[in-house]
Formats: structure tokens, C-alpha cells, sequence
């Protein structure tokens, strides 16, 4: 309730919902009417997240039933899409693999070659794309800058694989710098392809396995992105969607949360708003 009354106090247009939130709303006893009713009005272009889609084998269950969690919550909640990552999540795996080619944590497709890579996760997009489907709702896909499968090129190959219409990529400002990918290159996509942006920004990265704890403890704006320049770069492709900003700042996490989201939409509308 508090994230929907800063939502609108500040001025925002919607509002980009986690599933666990909304998972706690209801499990503390609202309805699935009360849910309605709170979002009444609310533009809600998605929900996030479901993740680690190339789970394979006995992993598969609980990714499909998972799936089917999230979706039932998006249509509740009024969403038209829910975001999907590739993994792993915990970057500790990747930070294991890397250093002995083994962990004890969920590995996800780390050793594979890198069309098998693809091809696994691309399976998987297929019948989650599908399950999507029925439920009206389309899925935005992440590729994490740890994994893998990640950057730009991995994320239009997996899409291409896929062969599915209502998969789109959103352009996270601090996945797409960490993972190689520049402005030039977003600004290059067709607009079609982007379904939404993740405005954020980071500490300086000077190559390795990226670790967004450390990375993106930093208030939006006083990093080392140029936020303007991925901003006017996914502009270019002529994209006229939503904005959703993410904060890691753990400083500011703990500050008053309304003041913080004021200064955060007045950083996003010199932002994206055009000059008058």
C-alpha cells in the first residue's frame, strides 16, 4: 500500500510491481478483490521476476510451476507482462565456476558451449512464452550481466530461437554496461524488440564477474554511467514505452522512501522528458 501511495504522491504514471510483494499482500489475508481495488487506476506494465528460465531436468518442475505463480499474479494484479532472468542469480555460483569450473550452487548452463547455451534457454522461452500466452500476458526477458547467457547479442539470438511474438528484452542501464554493451549498440535495436527500460546507474567496472551488491550501491546519478547518454540512445530506436527506475543504494534504501522517489522521478523526467 505504501509503494502504490508514493507511486501517486510523487507523481509517478505506475508502477513496475514485485511478485513478492503482492505474494505477501495476499498471504497476510487481502483478496485477490482487495488487490484489484488498491491497483484500481494503476498502470501496472509488469511484474518481476521469474528467474533462472534455462532450469533443466528434475529443475524444470519447479520453474514451470513457479511460472505459473507469477503469471496467475500478473493477471490479478492487472499486469500485461512479467520479466524473466537467465541465471544463475547468485552470482557466487559464476564467481565459483570461474575460479575451479565447479559449485555446489545452481549452475545453470555455465560449461556449456555457447550455441547450447542458447539452444537450452531458448527451449525453455518457448514454453514459457507459451504459458504467457494463454494468460494474455507477454514476457520481458533480462539477461543478467553474471550469467552466461547475457548482453544484447545473446539476448536477440535467445529471442530469434525462441521463434515466440510476445517476447521483448528491457534495457537495464547497469546490466547492459557490465555486460559490454554500449549505447551506440542499444541505440541500434528496432524499437519493437524493447519492452521496457531500467533506469540505474553504477560504480566503476573494471572487468571480471560483476557483483551488483558492490556495483550499484550508488544513488542514480552519481555514478559513472552518463545517463543521458542511454537515455537518449534508447530514444533513438524511437521507443515510447515506460521508464521504471531501480535503486541499490543501500544508504538510500533506508531513507525516507518518499523523498528519495521524488528526487528519483525529477532525475528521470530531466531525463527522458524532451527539451523544452
Amino acid at each position: 500500500m505504501t509503494d502504490i501511495d508514493i507511486m501517486k504522491s510523487v507523481g509517478f504514471d505506475g508502477v513496475e510491481l514485485a511478485s513478492a510483494k503482492i505474494e505477501g499482500y495476499l498471504a497476510a489475508g487481502y483478496s485477490g478483490t482487495d488487490l484489484k481495488q488498491l491497483l484500481s487506476g494503476v498502470y501496472v506494465p509488469g511484474i518481476g521476476f521469474l528467474i533462472d528460465i534455462e532450469r533443466q531436468g528434475e529443475d524444470c518442475a519447479a520453474l514451470w510451476s513457479r511460472a505459473r505463480e507469477i503469471f496467475d499474479l500478473a493477471v490479478a494484479a492487472g499486469a500485461r507482462g512479467v520479466q524473466i532472468l537467465t541465471g544463475p542469480v547468485n552470482v557466487q555460483a559464476v564467481i565459483d565456476w570461474s575460479a575451479s569450473g565447479r559449485t555446489d550452487l545452481y549452475s545453470g548452463v555455465l560449461g556449456y558451449a555457447d550455441d547450447e547455451q542458447i539452444a537450452i534457454t531458448a527451449k525453455n522461452l518457448a514454453v514459457l512464452a507459451d504459458m504467457a500466452q494463454e494468460s494474455g500476458l507477454l514476457l520481458y526477458l533480462e539477461t543478467l550481466s553474471w550469467a552466461p547467457v547475457s548482453g544484447l547479442e545473446k539476448s536477440l539470438r535467445l529471442i530469434e530461437r525462441a521463434e515466440r511474438g510476445n517476447v521483448r528484452i528491457v534495457i537495464d542501464y547497469w546490466h547492459c554496461y557490465t555486460s559490454g554493451v554500449t549505447p551506440d549498440d542499444v541505440a541500434k535495436l528496432d524499437k519493437g524488440v524493447i519492452y521496457g527500460v531500467h533506469v540505474c546507474d553504477s560504480l566503476r567496472f573494471d572487468g571480471g564477474i560483476p557483483d551488483e551488491n558492490v556495483l550499484r550501491d550508488v544513488p542514480t546519478g552519481a555514478g559513472v554511467l552518463n545517463l543521458q547518454d542511454w537515455t537518449d540512445a534508447v530514444k533513438a530506436t524511437g521507443y515510447e514505452g515506460w521508464w521504471s527506475c531501480e535503486l541499490f543504494c543501500k544508504r538510500q534504501q533506508q531513507q525516507n522512501s518518499y523523498l528519495v522517489a521524488r528526487e528519483l522521478k525529477a532525475l528521470m523526467d530531466t531525463l527522458v522528458q524532451p527539451a523544452a
